[in-house]
């Protein structure tokens, strides 16, 4: 079986410059365990993997220890290779991901995206995160994520 792969530095136009992932057009899925092991040997913090859907593509990113359900500079890299390769006359396009659809626009020489917002819902502030960070935060707030809110801007950098 022959994947194509690309590697692109997303968020720069210099070589070796930028967030590099690897991205692999499929026409159909492969199965989790070998798009993960594909992820291990590319070894880079991101694989991308796409499948057309429809007018769009459906996306997946794995880093060598995991499938993700997000990957910004992944997706970029997707849209990048999709509108210099794959279809060079598009000029929009959408990806059917865990986290919702993403959409890639062309923007001349810039690719622009709309990034999902996870809104956080305030939680007691759990011991371990003040452990982890050595100083408790004012307030925690919790999505996917925990977002640590301190008094005072010299809180986050002492």
């Amino acid at each position: 079986m022959k994947i194509p792969i690309y590697q692109v530095d997303a968020f720069t136009d210099e070589l070796f410059k930028g967030n590099p992932a690897a991205v692999c057009p499929l026409e159909e899925w492969l199965e989790d365990g070998l798009m993960q092991n594909i992820a291990m040997e590319n070894n880079l913090s991101e694989t991308a993997f796409f499948v057309k859907k429809g007018e769009g593509y459906d996306l997946r990113w794995f880093t060598p220890k995991g499938e993700v359900d997000l990957c910004g500079h992944a997706t970029l890299a997707s849209a990048y290779v999709i509108f210099n390769y794959l279809d060079k006359e598009m000029e929009r396009v959408l990806f059917h991901t865990k986290s919702g659809i993403l959409e890639v626009d062309r923007e001349k020489n810039l690719r622009a995206m709309v990034f999902p917002s996870r809104e956080g819902k305030p939680v007691e502030i759990p011991e371990m995160l003040v452990k982890g960070l050595g100083k408790r935060p004012k307030e925690v707030y919790l999505s996917r994520d925990y977002m640590a809110v301190f008094e005072r801007e010299e809180d986050i950098r002492n």
